[in-house]
């Protein structure tokens, strides 16, 4: 029982972070109607901003992961909607996803030759010590890792929910027409959605890059198991982004344990399969999400 605890706990701190990038492919899609296929190196390149600053710059952790912060919200989230959405949006859906593959490709071709293609450590945030937690001896970094990223989803639904600005982001995302009959600047809600997407990539690269290292590659994967995350839970849902991602995290590391590890990176297309096959919409999405 202890190991199934522990098994679990586990799943569930690599979980919530597949949770936060697959919340970043909902806001994404909710505010310009694509799909960010960037978006696993969203989360790849701002660990190594904060490189940058510790190995190069000779910047402390702390202050690092500031700047880091701070860059991927201008470049990931300002310069990406200006740059890159604002301009092929118009020319449709397709056009746009196709500019977001070549974006990705660019982003970690750039960082592999930049710092080269070979794992790079990267500072703990938190304590590596094991805490026993009924009887399952898990890390700290694991627990502080789930408790951060629930609590950033917890905090952002309540931002959506219970504020003006949220509710305003809501409609627009909902519809743009009518919002801004209604006095909604949409143009702004739509940036700002844009801004939260690029500080949840920097938050879950400084939690998941300390457990994996820092590697140009890790965002085809990380981007991967995100997207499908979001599809699972519903995409077009923040709820259901949450679910997908705790889900896939939990079922990964007890297909691993208890059956084999063997095929573990089959199991998100499998699940993916089997939702699209069973309930299109998502496990939390409604039945007006299956054109998602």
């Amino acid at each position: 029982m202890s190991q199934f605890l522990q098994v679990l706990l586990s799943g569930l701190a690599t979980g919530s972070i597949y949770a936060l990038v697959a919340i970043g492919f909902t806001l994404v899609w909710q505010a310009a109607q694509t799909v960010n296929f960037a978006q696993g190196e969203f989360v790849m390149v701002p660990a190594f901003f904060v490189l940058v600053g510790t190995n190069v710059l000779g910047f402390p952790l702390a202050l690092s992961l500031g700047l880091a912060l701070l860059l991927a919200i201008v470049l990931l989230g300002a310069v990406f909607k200006k740059l890159v959405v604002d301009p092929i949006l118009p020319s449709g859906g397709i056009s746009l996803i196709i500019a977001t593959m070549a974006l990705g490709i660019l982003l970690r071709e750039s960082v592999k030759e930049f710092y080269g293609a070979e794992a790079q450590p990267f500072p703990a945030m938190f304590p590596t010590n094991p805490i026993n937690v009924f009887g399952a001896v898990v890390s700290m970094q694991d627990m502080l890792n789930l408790l951060i990223s629930l609590a950033v989803v917890v905090v952002l639904t309540l931002f959506l929910n219970r504020t003006r600005t949220g509710r305003c982001m809501q409609a627009a995302a909902q519809n743009p027409a009518v919002a801004e009959i209604l006095g909604v600047n949409v143009k702004r809600m739509v940036m700002y959605a844009f801004l939260i997407n690029a500080a949840l990539a920097a938050l879950a690269s400084f939690l998941i890059t300390p457990v994996y290292l820092a590697k140009f590659s890790n965002g085809e994967t990380l981007g991967l198991v995100a997207f499908i995350a979001a599809i699972v839970g519903g995409f077009n849902q923040i709820r259901g982004a949450l679910v997908g991602g705790l889900l896939i995290g939990v079922l990964d590391n007890l297909v691993a344990t208890y059956v084999t590890a063997e095929y573990r990176a089959a199991l998100p297309l499998i699940l993916l399969i089997f939702i699209i096959l069973v309930r299109p919409q998502g496990i939390m999405g409604t039945s007006e999400g299956r054109a998602v």
